[in-house]
């Protein structure tokens, strides 16, 4: 797609809309509303788990509300794996305490929650406790998952020779693919430092800080890593920004990019989407789209399409009204659907 548009200038509403489909924080991310309109393939792992590059400078700072389930049940919300040993902050037992006394534990604590269910009639009192089930059945679930010893020699190769340093993007698109293999519903990866206002050619040429080198090659394997296992005819995979930069020059310090939010571009691949084609045009200069321009909110209705929902009846009452993530826009854009 090469004449996406958006609304939010600034990165983090941008950021925010883009996830969430309004500017404001508040509301459920689309994980978040996958989870919930889904469900789950594997009821020991959560619907929605949020990977974040370790090898990617911090200029862009990421906030937990991103993948937040808003005003859903906090079921919802992703879960963030780390790098390392322990993927999942508190997930193994503490010391001298064993699987039996944790269940233990659990059953009782169901029991207080189960009281204070039927005292309140608080539906987050059943989130919580579906949220400590959850965690107990992670406890052997994720150590597997996570596990990538088994990987062939290449398999690490096709991602490149960073995918063998945990927490690194190209490690990160192996544990993505680990993850759907497992039946986790939405698994997002996200790598900053894109904002490059001076240096454009350094920050996007050079071997040892080149963003596109640190992403290119691992997202290229990503496809095919899926379509030859074959899971890619079933697992949408989406590639982009919150806005793209501008076609001119920016005369800072060194020349670079400026935000621009009315004409970028994004791909697809799998899940539906047709395939080997370009959607839309944009002006000789790049600045405005001439052809099929396609609003966040038209990407964000036709994501939900190809995997099967109606955005328009996928709701949720809160405050009095209906939402649901394209707000009161989108239009499912038919030409990107097999």
């Amino acid at each position: 797609i090469k004449s996406m548009h958006t609304e939010a200038i600034n990165h983090d509403p941008a950021i925010t809309f883009f996830c969430t489909g309004h500017q404001q924080a508040g509301r459920p991310s689309m994980g978040a509303w996958l989870s919930y309109g889904l469900g789950s393939d594997n009821a020991n792992l959560p619907a929605f788990i949020v990977l974040v590059s370790k090898d990617a400078n911090r200029d862009q700072p990421l906030y937990s509300r991103l993948w937040g389930p808003g005003f859903l049940p906090s079921q919802h919300q992703g879960v963030q794996f780390r790098p390392g040993a322990e993927p999942v902050l508190y997930l193994t037992n503490p010391e001298g305490v064993s699987p039996h006394t944790r269940r233990q534990m659990l059953d009782s604590l169901a029991e207080l929650n189960a009281d204070q269910q039927r005292t309140t009639l608080d539906p987050e009192v059943s989130a919580r406790m579906a949220q400590a089930e959850m965690a107990f059945r992670m406890q052997t679930s994720v150590p597997e998952a996570t596990d990538v010893s088994a990987e062939s020699a290449e398999t690490f190769d096709l991602y490149g020779p960073s995918s063998r340093t945990p927490g690194t993007y190209a490690a990160n698109c192996i544990l993505a693919r680990r993850l759907l293999e497992r039946g986790v519903r939405f698994v997002q990866l996200y790598h900053t430092d894109w904002d490059h206002h001076g240096n454009a050619d350094t920050h996007l040429g050079q071997p040892l800080d080149d963003r596109c080198a640190e992403t290119d090659r691992p997202s290229a394997a990503l496809v095919r890593d899926l379509k030859r296992r074959g899971l890619l005819e079933d697992t949408l995979v989406i590639w982009g920004g919150e806005f793209g930069r501008t076609p001119m020059g920016e005369p800072r310090d060194l020349i670079g990019r400026d935000h621009h939010i009315d004409a970028f571009t994004m791909w697809l691949a799998g899940g539906g989407v047709r395939t080997g084609q370009t959607l839309g045009s944009t002006d000789e200069l790049g600045y405005y789209p001439v052809a099929d321009p396609i609003h966040v909110h038209d990407l964000q209705a036709t994501i939900l399409r190809l995997l099967g929902l109606d955005h328009l009846q996928l709701t949720y009452r809160f405050q009095g009204r209906e939402f649901r993530l394209t707000d009161v826009a989108g239009r499912v854009v038919d030409r990107l659907i097999a």
